[in-house]
């Protein structure tokens, strides 16, 4: 989104904002030492889980394989956004127009956008660029200047001094607004509805995929680094879950320090910010994005000069904890042992008197947003198969088999089609509201996105066991009539027993 020039940093400063050179007039709170403060006091218990990851991995290990349905919920394989691609006009420059560009959503969650196609096709460099974590999809102009007009209050309530708006000025059919709580704000606008959902979609897709990148990992440093910022935000004083944890490493610890300083700088910056109602909103996203742009870069630069140790250190734990993983875990389970003697007690006797009373409420809403998915990820899972027997059964020729085969591969990756499983998830967001007053649940998007997660990942999971059957069927090599029969067959014995739908064995699990 263009910005106005009401925000109290000129160019210059700007750019050498950007680059760590200065900080925001009136606003002393970003210098390096924030980064280095926050890097220096969150490190020390990365390293520390470290060992436990490594620990509990080696155990996992040599310990009994997992059940048949827990591996759906540590799948290997990630996943992906289907690159998409098109028109639209954006919102930019000085003063503020809508102009045409051309719009590239990457298959890692990046958006990319250039003045027109051939400079795409030709190899150009984009107008920008923005990784999507973080950000909200809004649809509805009027929504989007509602959240404008909230985001910097006029304490006078006049609103007749304000300045000619553009996006009042030209209203937008098919606008497609991109809202981050600490960056500058993103407006696009489609030709037609389709296109606007279309895009959505892909959006949405993506921003799901750059959020759960830690979530779905199993590497022991993900896990020792998700377990750190936890208890970090814990000695902070921030107790519970919620979705400070969407992103990767550097965006994580970026929120985490911008939660920290946004108090400060509101009540510092935002008296000083020249313009009224919009044009402060707009000003006060580009001060925040720029301060964003200080921060996640120093994080990062952090923790680049940290992964050699890390390197280092997770090689001397794998050397020193393998051999004697016998003894350590008999020393943990002493251990653990004495610990449930002293605080078994009390504890079952509080969990009895305050939690077990709202136990069943809380499990069974989790569990809905969970479920749900995967209900929706089966029927269509079964729908599909039945769609291949009916084709097989009607002598099909190998163009038209390998097509439907491809078809049925790809449904993972079809926004479209997913969006059918991801809304059963989406759904559950009105019930979920409701464990924010009485059991402080702020984790909301992060339990929204899992499950969105856990669908893709188990129809993948399902396609990656059957895929030499798909390899074959597109091959041709079914052209016999017993063979056809053979693979109606085997479809209506994996459509018996869908994984997906064995929801008694997801629940003993746990989520």
């Amino acid at each position: 989104m263009g910005g106005r020039p009401s925000s109290p940093l000129d160019k210059r400063q700007q750019h050498d904002l950007r680059g760590g050179l200065i900080q925001p007039p009136h606003c002393p709170l970003i210098p390096a030492g924030q980064v280095d403060a926050l890097l220096r006091n969150f490190l020390p218990q990365y390293r520390g889980h470290l060992a436990a990851s490594i620990l509990r991995q080696i155990s996992r290990e040599l310990g009994p394989q997992e059940l048949a349905g827990c591996q759906l919920l540590h799948s290997k394989k990630l996943p992906r956004v289907r690159e998409h691609r098109g028109p639209l006009t954006q919102l930019w420059g000085h003063p503020p127009q809508w102009q045409p560009i051309f719009c590239v959503l990457r298959g890692d969650g990046r958006l990319e956008w250039f003045s027109h196609r051939e400079e795409y096709e030709n190899g150009g460099r984009p107008l920008g660029s923005t990784a999507l974590t973080g950000y909200t999809i809004l649809t509805s102009q009027r929504e989007y200047l509602h959240l404008l007009d909230a985001l910097c209050p006029d304490s006078s309530g006049d609103h007749t001094q304000e300045e000619p708006d553009p996006l009042l000025e030209t209203p937008v059919n098919f606008p497609l607004f991109l809202q981050h709580p600490f960056r500058r704000h993103l407006c696009f606008s489609a030709a037609t509805g389709e296109a606007q959902r279309s895009w959505r979609l892909a959006l949405q897709g993506g921003i799901r995929l750059r959020g759960t990148v830690l979530q779905r990992s199993q590497a022991p440093a993900a896990l020792a680094f998700l377990e750190a910022v936890r208890l970090y935000r814990q000695h902070q004083g921030h107790f519970g879950h919620d979705d400070v944890t969407l992103g990767s490493d550097a965006e994580v610890l970026t929120t985490v320090l911008m939660r920290e300083l946004l108090p400060a700088l509101r009540a510092q910056t935002l008296p000083r910010l020249r313009g009224v109602g919009r044009a402060r909103a707009w000003a006060w996203t580009e001060l925040l994005d720029a301060v964003h742009a200080v921060v996640l870069a120093g994080a990062s630069a952090g923790l680049r000069a940290f992964q050699p140790e890390k390197d280092e250190l997770l090689a001397a734990l794998e050397r020193t904890i393998r051999p004697d993983v016998d003894q350590m875990m008999r020393l943990r389970a002493r251990l653990a042992g004495r610990l449930r003697a002293q605080i078994q007690g009390p504890l079952e006797s509080c969990l009895h008197r305050k939690v077990d009373v709202h136990l069943p409420r809380v499990t069974q809403t989790l569990l809905n947003t969970v479920e749900a998915a995967l209900a929706a990820v089966q029927t269509l899972l079964a729908q599909g198969m039945d769609r291949l027997s009916l084709h097989l059964r009607g002598k099909p020729s190998g163009t038209r088999l390998r097509k439907e085969v491809y078809s049925f591969g790809e449904m993972p990756w079809d926004p479209e089609l997913m969006q059918i499983c991801y809304r059963e998830a989406e759904r559950s967001r009105g019930q979920l509201r409701q464990l924010v007053a009485p059991f402080g649940f702020l984790g909301l998007r992060s339990l929204v996105f899992g499950a969105q997660d856990l669908a893709q990942q188990g129809w993948e999971d399902f396609q990656e066991r059957n895929s030499k059957l798909w390899q074959q069927w597109e091959e041709q090599r079914v052209g016999h009539v017993l063979e056809r029969e053979q693979c109606v067959y085997v479809l209506g014995s994996e459509r018996a027993c869908l994984p997906l739908g064995k929801m008694k064995q997801f629940r003993n699990i746990g989520l």
